[in-house]
């Protein structure tokens, strides 16, 4: 192309090295086609693992052999989404505003504020297990544990 071709050669060597870039671009391109492929019936396979992952935690037909749900239990509010933005933030402030207000207005509260707490908390918190305690000797010593001092047992072949 830029060089001059010499003599009667037909295959210069700036046309052989052309020859094999055009070649090695080919390969290239072959090689991402091919890939690209490979990609995408990767993808289709990992769609249809999860679909079948999504089928496999399908509980609704074990729904005809459970007993009925009252309507009452049915309504029971959704669960609170834990996403945090700013307007349930704004939400949140606001009611819990609201609520201590309501608490600060209460003549339980004014009268005895400590002690009020003190019962709601008591309320609130499930009841504790007590675990009964180790019993001590009858003459209120520690037992010892026996320790074999001295003696080896000797391993019989």
């Amino acid at each position: 192309m830029g060089k001059p071709s010499k003599g009667s050669e037909t295959g210069s060597k700036s046309d052989k090295k052309f020859e094999k870039k055009l070649q090695f671009y080919t390969k290239v391109k072959d090689t991402l086609t091919s890939l690209s492929v490979q990609k995408e019936i990767g993808k289709k396979k990992k769609t249809r693992s999860r679909q079948k992952k999504l089928k496999a935690y399908d509980l609704s037909t074990l729904s005809e052999f459970l007993p009925e749900v009252n309507a009452s239990q049915k309504l029971a509010p959704p669960a609170p989404d834990l996403k945090m933005n700013c307007k349930r933030r704004q939400e949140l402030v606001l009611s819990e505003g609201e609520r201590l207000n309501k608490v600060l207005d209460h003549p339980a509260f004014q009268a005895d504020p400590i002690g009020s707490i003190f019962q709601h908390l008591q309320s609130e918190q499930p009841p504790v297990e007590e675990k009964p305690k180790k019993k001590n000797n009858t003459n209120g010593s520690k037992k010892r544990k026996n320790r074999k001092k001295g003696k080896v047992e000797s391993m019989d072949f």
